[in-house]
């Protein structure tokens, strides 16, 4: 996707009336980006994608360049368009690609998909500018936004800026972080200083999620003398898929609209898993067929039931929802049974920095002398701690506020940003990742897309009302 300027339009080019800036260039921004286009024929509508990088449909979760590094939902699911679910299998027989609708794609040709879904729709009202928001301003009539070399005016703002870096990490017996020492690999997918390791490294990985084993996935295979060890708090890897897809099963959870409690959904998942053994079909099945209802769920449960959630079942939920193409996990089997890679349950208790390598002690006092402590911790949650210039500014002027869990920034349930005074704030949205302590399923692209096309109709609608006043 080419980039472009959108500054002040010259004479005869698209009005900043409707200029609609979305912050973010990854898939929550695509996707918001393709629907706006695809749902208005209004010609003085624009589209600003606003991507630090100027390279849109990458982001975080799909810019590695690891063909590897796997999908970890089948192909089938994953379409940009919930109304069209083959589009991405078409799309990939029309490019050579794998089209097994059971089959999980590279994360980096995902992204070429969605340039690609991206270029299909773009038009003279479409324009990605490259450079790092710094602010997003209200004014009286819109926002002004705020780059590292321009200010430009819009009429309503979408903030999908996805994922956050992982939080720094912290050696629990001295509470200090991690030094920026060459061994200290802070950011997982930087995968050229993961290349540049030795051939023979021995390498620290914490965390045990999906970014740690793709992390893994490009150390062992490049580098068959290494060895990983991973470090989570429960040393848990996320479950495999299952080789082909699992027969369908509606699972029965707690019925509304009142409140249920977090141990009511864990008790009816348990004797839903029961039921389905019996008949002869796996968890995974009741785990899925929970996905509908997950959304609705998390708002019925009160703040407490909440918290509650989050310390006795968020992660053996995660593991089980979130989990591995089933080549991935085959590869892990495999690195364990080579003895390459040791999966533990602890903490970093020191860090010795000894210049190059470093000496790592854990909680359970074993020691490790290696040559890179790598940070797969996922993302930093908390947007107060985070070092993003734009989110600073916005927390500060109080134009949003975190949620009362700090997965996110606090919004409606359809998506519009809500102030420090607990507000709505008008023509605000946010899609993606950001809305997890709102909805807490907000992170996969059947969710995302949904939420964009969501959003992409209430800017619209919007925007055609605030016409036809004019």
């Amino acid at each position: 996707m080419t980039v472009t300027e959108a500054g002040t339009p010259q004479p005869g080019q698209v009005g900043q009336r409707n200029r609609v800036a979305v912050i973010g260039g990854g898939a929550s921004g695509v996707l918001t980006a393709i629907n706006l286009l695809v749902r208005s024929d209004d010609p003085d509508l624009e589209v600003v994608i606003h991507e630090a990088s100027g390279i849109v449909g990458r982001g975080i979760a799909y810019g590695t360049n690891d063909q590897r590094h796997l999908l970890n939902v089948r192909a089938r699911h994953m379409s940009a368009f919930p109304d069209s679910p083959s589009d991405l299998l078409d799309w990939a027989l029309r490019t050579g690609r794998s089209s097994d609708p059971q089959g999980f794609l590279p994360r980096a040709d995902y992204a070429i998909y969605l340039q690609d879904r991206l270029a299909d729709v773009a038009d003279d009202r479409l324009r990605v500018r490259a450079g790092r928001v710094l602010d997003v301003v209200p004014t009286e009539t819109g926002f002004e936004i705020v780059t590292e070399r321009s200010r430009s005016q819009a009429s309503a703002v979408v903030l999908a800026h996805g994922n956050q870096p992982p939080r720094p990490l912290v050696a629990s017996t001295t509470g200090e972080a991690l030094p920026g020492a060459p061994w200290h690999v802070a950011n997982p997918w930087e995968l050229a200083r993961l290349r540049a390791l030795p051939a023979d490294a021995s390498v620290v990985v914490v965390g045990t999620g999906l970014t740690a084993v793709d992390t893994v996935i490009t150390l062992l295979e490049d580098g068959p003398g290494r060895e990983v060890t991973m470090l989570s708090r429960n040393g848990l890897l996320p479950k495999p898929h299952v080789g082909q897809a699992h027969t369908a099963w509606v699972t029965k959870v707690p019925e509304g609209p009142g409140p249920v409690s977090a141990d009511e959904i864990a008790t009816a998942l348990t004797e839903e898993c029961a039921a389905a053994a019996e008949r002869g079909v796996n968890w995974r099945a009741v785990v899925d067929g929970v996905r509908p209802a997950t959304q609705d769920l998390w708002r019925r449960l009160p703040h407490a039931e909440r918290v509650r959630f989050l310390e006795v079942y968020a992660r053996d939920w995660e593991v089980r929802r979130h989990r591995m193409a089933p080549d991935v996990a085959l590869r892990l089997q495999r690195y364990r049974y080579e003895g390459r890679l040791h999966v533990r349950a602890g903490s970093i208790a020191t860090a010795e920095d000894r210049g190059e390598r470093c000496r790592v002690t854990t909680t359970d006092a074993t020691s490790y002398d290696v040559d890179a402590v790598v940070n797969c911790t996922g993302p930093l949650s908390d947007v107060r701690q985070s070092a993003d210039p734009l989110l600073q500014s916005l927390l500060a002027r109080g134009t949003v506020r975190p949620d009362r869990l700090a997965l996110g920034l606090d919004t409606t349930a359809e998506g519009q940003g809500v102030d420090a005074a607990g507000n709505p704030v008008p023509d605000l949205h946010l899609v993606g990742p950001p809305r997890k302590g709102t909805l807490w399923e907000s992170t996969a692209i059947p969710e995302i897309r949904a939420q964009a096309a969501q959003v992409a109709t209430a800017v619209v609608e919007r925007s055609s009302r605030r016409s036809l006043a004019n």
